[in-house]
């Protein structure tokens, strides 16, 4: 390996490049903001998994999913939220309300889709507030 490779990959790992759902994310909370959204917390792990975005439009919470393609040619982002996922979220949701003693406000599930093909410097940003409705059994959904 020649001294340049060898400083190539000492960059690379100094300056780790953000990945393009990362990216995705950044872009989509800079959008809420200028829609008047307050963003609350931004990849919130606990055990079921991750929230992308935790925002706030008033007094509701809001919990967006965001979702990043370089095309559409797999499909539209808004479609990898599927029943699994939007079960997945509900679950994160609740956990995030109870954690955070937020249950007596109401909340909702925005998706962000996010279309950012190779060479643009802009992304195409698309919004879908109140994409979906809590998925539980029987009213229970946690």
């Amino acid at each position: 390996m020649g001294l340049r490779a060898i400083v190539a990959e000492w960059f690379r790992r100094l300056f780790p490049r953000k990945t393009l759902g990362r990216r995705g994310e950044a872009a989509a909370a800079r959008f809420l903001k200028r829609q008047g959204y307050k963003i609350v917390a931004r990849g919130d792990r606990s055990k079921p998994g991750e929230l992308d975005l935790v925002a706030v439009d008033g007094r509701t919470v809001v919990f967006v999913e965001v979702k990043t393609r370089r095309s559409a040619e797999v499909g539209h982002p808004v479609e990898a939220v599927d029943l699994a996922k939007q079960r997945r979220l509900t679950r994160l949701a609740v956990t995030f309300l109870k954690r955070h003693r937020l249950l007596e406000y109401s909340a909702r599930f925005d998706v962000v889709a996010v279309t950012w093909p190779i060479n643009h410097r802009r992304p195409t940003i698309e919004h879908f507030p109140n994409a979906f409705e809590a998925v539980g059994k029987w009213g229970f959904y946690s």
